[in-house]
């Protein structure tokens, strides 16, 4: 299951980027064809983010299709799955564009108070 070392860089890379911040959630952005699991994503998410800033947090994930064009029909086919086919029922379709990436989109991150308010009261 190579998702797990995917996620402990993401992780990785999330808590870097946050410092001492708490993240609240993490969106990424996955191709359909980039060969990843959502779904053993999101299993192995909590276990990779314990004892980091990113543990208790939302994971996001957002499904990016590939495009393609039909060799039959000339129709545009977007893809959101690996095998697809043309609205015209074709699997003769060009070589897909897109849809193979993987990318941390954004995090939200829990606001650091940088000042003491209590002692700005007194």
């Amino acid at each position: 299951m190579h998702e797990l070392a995917v996620i402990e860089s993401i992780v990785e890379a999330c808590s870097d980027r946050a410092g001492k911040a708490r993240v609240l959630r993490v969106t990424l952005e996955i191709g359909t064809l980039a060969c990843v699991a959502p779904d053993a994503l999101r299993f192995c998410y909590g276990i990779a983010a314990e004892g980091t800033p990113l543990e208790g947090s939302e994971l996001e994930i957002l499904r990016i299709p590939a495009c393609s064009r039909c060799l039959d029909c000339g129709s545009e086919v977007v893809m959101y799955e690996m095998f697809a086919r043309c609205e015209c029922g074709s699997i003769n379709i060009e070589p897909p564009r897109g849809g193979d990436g993987l990318r941390i989109k954004s995090m939200e991150i829990e606001p650091v108070l940088t000042r003491d308010p209590i002692a700005e009261v007194s």
